[in-house]
């Protein structure tokens, strides 16, 4: 085997090593968020949380590999947000925002890390109250939940990405929500966040993907984004804009200093990974941003919002596509919920009752011998037990 096709070969779970920077990562992100939503508290600044988050990861990377012979890149490989009540996503404000939390509030956190390119995310709703959510808030909070466990069970291989854009619009419409539109759920790879292989939310006239099956040894970050309202988000400001990706593949010469300046330091600190502006340099990178997207060098990922009114939700995990079955790696266990629908619809109680895991001819213990004839089956299991209704509305952890 030459040079080229040995790293080919380690690009994907077929590689020990290669599982192992992807469930590190994912155990980084699962404390980071656990330490982000234990300060979520009224009247905590918002940039100062999404900051302890980064700074864990950052910290958390930076103990790992140390060792190693070859340089090793890692840390965050998306900043964290703390998006309030109807705002739908990407709210990482600066450190001159004055956005503080308030009591009862709905929080979607989302964050992510990376280590040696490979990328763990992870999604959390959280509401600031004691005692069970309920209301609509409970409604919306159990349709992106249920809605992820549903996701999970289909995205294995053999199935395709549209079965669970149509399953997942199933399960909000049980709770009297919808899956907001425009979000997808991407394959990621080393260095990769939003792979080319993409699961749609919604299918709209205007937004189509390729259809794709799923395969053995992929990764996916599923991200499931349900809200009380239309699912018609909107940019509202642009100046909450916050966060940005490096366009590699475009190429300007840009006018200002300034521009020219940020540029040079993002392609020199965040050449691959999204970076949020809270990491350069307030002022200068106020002037510089604007050019730099406005020619396409940098992707923004814009700060959307649904109606004052609205609550969102949004769950977003990990799920490794191993040869055993589905290996979900980020999650956090809800808070107990008390929605006002009850799930009764047999098609996706029967989506509930999938296993997770698989295993094959050969594997596990061994089981009494068929009737002659009888064609080997494989037998699927869940991960522990398989999710119970009660469990997909109240938020029993995996």
């Amino acid at each position: 085997m030459s040079d080229d096709e040995r790293e080919e070969k380690e690009l994907d779970l077929s590689s020990p090593e290669v599982v192992t920077k992807y469930k590190s990562a994912a155990d980084i992100v699962n404390k980071a968020l656990q330490l982000v939503i234990s300060e979520c508290k009224p009247k905590a600044k918002v940039w100062e949380l999404c900051e302890k988050g980064d700074a864990f990861i950052k910290e958390q990377t930076g103990n790992m590999y140390k060792s190693a012979k070859k340089k090793i890149e890692k840390g965050v490989a998306f900043p964290s947000c703390i998006s309030v009540n109807n705002t739908v996503c990407h709210f990482s404000p600066l450190a001159s925002d004055e956005t503080v939390l308030e009591e009862g509030d709905v929080l979607k956190i989302d964050l992510g890390c990376h280590i040696d390119g490979f990328i763990a995310v992870v999604a959390h709703t959280h509401a600031i109250q004691d005692g069970p959510v309920t209301g609509r808030k409970a409604d919306v909070i159990a349709a992106a939940n249920t809605a992820a466990e549903v996701a999970l069970r289909l995205v294995r291989p053999g199935k395709k990405n549209k079965d669970v854009t149509e399953a997942i619009q199933k399960v909000a419409a049980a709770y009297d929500c919808k899956i907001v539109e425009g979000v997808l759920s991407h394959q990621l790879k080393q260095f990769v966040i939003d792979g080319n292989k993409v699961v749609l939310s919604v299918s709209t006239p205007e937004v189509r993907v390729d259809d794709a099956e799923f395969e053995e040894n992929e990764v996916y970050a599923v991200d499931i984004v349900a809200s009380t309202g239309e699912g018609k988000p909107k940019l509202l400001d642009e100046k909450q804009t916050s966060i940005y990706k490096r366009a590699v593949d475009k190429n300007y010469h840009l006018k200002m200093k300034a521009s020219r300046f940020i540029f040079s330091e993002i392609s020199q600190n965040f050449p691959i990974m999204p970076f949020t502006a809270r990491w350069l340099e307030e002022k200068r990178a106020r002037l510089g941003l604007v050019e730099c997207v406005n020619h396409d060098l940098l992707q923004p990922y814009p700060v959307l919002h649904e109606k004052s009114g609205d609550f969102v939700a949004h769950i977003k995990f990990t799920v490794l596509l191993m040869p055993n079955g589905s290996d979900r790696v980020t999650s956090h266990p809800l808070q107990e919920l008390q929605p006002t629908k009850a799930l009764d619809d047999p098609e996706i109680k029967a989506w509930l009752a999938l296993g997770t895991k698989t295993k094959k001819k050969g594997g596990g213990k061994k089981k009494k011998a068929g009737k002659k004839g009888d064609k080997p089956e494989e037998a699927v299991e869940s991960e522990s037990t398989d999710i119970t209704l009660n469990d997909a509305e109240a938020g029993t952890e995996d």
